[in-house]
């Protein structure tokens, strides 16, 4: 990866081992990407702390201060009500490392924190596009053709058929841009591929969808289809989503967890698993959620990357190179270009 001039700001502070994980994915990710500079908002003592010496060895081999450290007093809690962490935690690492994106001063934000806070906080600071109501939440899918987008994963519970428009025609583009396709396939996930089946909501949001001649709509998909590569981009409210996603990753979770056992119950067990595990390898960090980590917030007039909140350090720098990707991509400036085209 290339980039010149990019910088990315990191809330430290947040998720449940806030600098512990994010220092080391950090360094990590500039080690390969030596172009890029960082900020991490949080605590100065604490982030001074765990960067010394380590930092000093980093900048000294990239000829230049690759991260820097941005002061914030307070951390937005994990069980914290989003309403009144916008109220009252503007201070918050969470607050300040959007309001550089903002200033222009990073190109992109990862944050492990409180969604709904970071939802709130993302539509205050960093605006939606014109002509988007509602931000959504989307990440790739692993799926037998080089991933799914699906969207919404859990910024809205509930979503109008109007929004679901927003998220196909917001969702369309982002696969455009990241998997660089002309036409990506859109789809409504249904409980049925008939047109008779579903509620009110995607019914409607079926006939609208299709009335717009800017998106490619292939029609209803089930869940199953997600990993089947039936469409690149797959529309849903934020309920339907998340349970979709958490399903996912306990499924791989299970998966994963019974092949490890079943190649260390016994010595002729281990010795096939030094024997296969390689040619398997490739297939098992796509089922890895870790892998997958980094969910993109779209309608936001800015780059904002979602960390899991029990990220590892790797599943981490997996979010980092997400948000890098975006940035360099300016993937903001992109859709709201042809949003305009499309929506006024």
């Amino acid at each position: 990866m290339t980039a010149v001039g990019i910088t990315i700001a990191i809330d430290a502070m947040s998720g449940d081992d806030g600098p512990e994980v994010v220092i080391p994915a950090a360094i990590s990710f500039l080690q390969k990407n030596k172009a890029f500079d960082i900020i991490l908002v949080g605590n100065q003592d604490k982030l001074e702390a765990l960067l010394f010496p380590t930092v000093k060895n980093l900048s000294d081999n990239l000829n230049k201060p690759a991260i820097s450290i941005v002061h914030a007093d307070t951390v937005v809690s994990m069980d914290e009500r989003p309403s009144r962490a916008l109220r009252n935690k503007q201070d918050s690492s969470m607050a300040v490392a959007l309001g550089l994106v903002r200033d222009g001063r990073a190109d992109a934000c990862v944050s492990a924190g409180n969604t709904g806070a970071l939802m709130m906080m993302g539509r205050s600071i960093l605006r939606m596009y014109p002509g988007i109501d509602r931000p959504a939440i989307t990440k790739l899918f692993p799926s037998q053709g080089g991933g799914c987008f699906v969207l919404d994963l859990g910024a809205n519970v509930d979503s109008s058929s109007e929004h679901l428009l927003q998220f196909a025609l917001m969702g369309q583009l982002l696969a455009q841009a990241i998997k660089k396709i002309d036409k990506p396939k859109v789809a409504l996930l249904n409980v049925g591929g008939e047109s008779m089946k579903g509620n009110e909501q995607v019914r409607l949001a079926a006939s609208l969808i299709e009335e717009c001649e800017a998106v490619n709509y292939v029609g209803f998909v089930e869940g199953g289809d997600i990993f089947r590569s039936v469409a690149d981009v797959i529309v849903c409210d934020g309920f339907v989503g998340n349970v979709a996603l958490k399903s996912a990753e306990g499924a791989a979770k299970i998966i994963l967890d019974g092949i490890k056992a079943f190649f260390t119950e016994t010595w002729y067990k281990k010795l096939m698993g030094r024997l296969l595990l390689p040619w398997l390898s490739r297939s098992l960090r796509q089922l890895d959620p870790d892998t997958h980590n980094g969910a993109i917030f779209l309608g936001l007039q800015g780059v904002l990357v979602k960390s899991h909140g029990r990220a590892s350090s790797a599943s981490f720098e997996h979010a980092i190179d997400l948000a890098a990707k975006e940035a360099q991509a300016n993937l903001p400036a992109l859709i709201n270009r042809q949003l305009e085209d499309v929506l006024f």
